[in-house]
């Protein structure tokens, strides 16, 4: 730079100095603001406050009220009184084989329930039986008794007083045309399927499940379809408890008191 003319040495010096001002090197680009070794501070994201999962109600209704759609029936747990009649029955209009009357709650849900496995299926469902008063029961179960002896009878049908058709909120369901009425193969045709699968949209739940004869008392029978509301059969579905007992955590009832 020593053999250049004093004017042009000076024009040097000057681009010099500007770039230096402007934080530029010639021919190198922008200086680096930061060492490019050093990681980018993290990125904090903030815990989202947890939304409480609804406790469901297991007092919302009663279980020893016979009037109440969660009543719980067993052997340890007689009606009160025993004699109970159930209010505001109404004629079921389904197909049948003994004329069904049930309450009205149930009735409405048991014709929708029929209505759309029919319009699913292509196939038809019937009620073997409903409701059955005190003294319907007392002919039903000695029935049973003289059939079965009382220890059969006991496996197979209610003593009066303690049977869930008394409270105007159990079906008994079959086939149409009949196929295994009243028998536990009857789980294993396309209305037991269905039912299994969906009664519990409808408000009903398999009453006696299979296997579990020591909680409910009573052998399969995946034609009894117990109607409680939508609440609780869903409740139970999705939390996959089988049966009233276990859910209301009362004694298991395989016998009478």
């Amino acid at each position: 730079m020593s053999k250049l003319p004093r004017v042009a040495r000076a024009a040097v010096l000057i681009l010099v100095a500007a770039a230096a001002l402007s934080g530029c090197a010639p021919d190198r680009g922008p200086f680096p603001t930061a060492d490019p070794t050093t990681p980018p501070p993290p990125v904090v994201t903030p815990t989202p406050t947890p939304t409480p999962t609804p406790t469901f109600d297991t007092t919302a209704f009663s279980i020893d009220d016979p009037a109440s759609l969660w009543v719980v029936v067993n052997k340890l747990r007689p009606l009160d009184p025993q004699d109970y009649a159930a209010p505001d029955l109404v004629d079921v209009p389904v197909p049948y084989i003994y004329a069904p009357k049930l309450r009205a709650e149930a009735s409405d849900a048991v014709v929708t329930m029929f209505a759309d496995f029919t319009a699913e299926t292509g196939l038809k469902m019937q009620s073997q039986s409903a409701y059955r008063s005190y003294g319907a029961q007392v002919s039903v179960y000695n029935g049973w008794v003289a059939k079965l002896g009382q220890a059969g009878a006991d496996l197979t049908s209610a003593r009066p007083g303690h049977s869930e058709h008394q409270t105007g909120l159990s079906i008994d369901i079959s086939a149409q045309p009949a196929k295994c009425a009243l028998s536990a193969c009857f789980g294993d045709t396309p209305q037991g399927i269905w039912l299994a699968e969906n009664a519990y949209k409808y408000g009903f739940i398999l009453r006696y499940p299979n296997g579990l004869t020591s909680i409910t008392g009573y052998e399969y029978e995946p034609w009894h379809y117990r109607y409680t509301g939508v609440l609780l059969s869903t409740e139970m579905h999705n939390t996959g408890t089988a049966t009233l007992e276990e859910f209301f955590d009362l004694p298991a009832a395989p016998t009478y008191g």
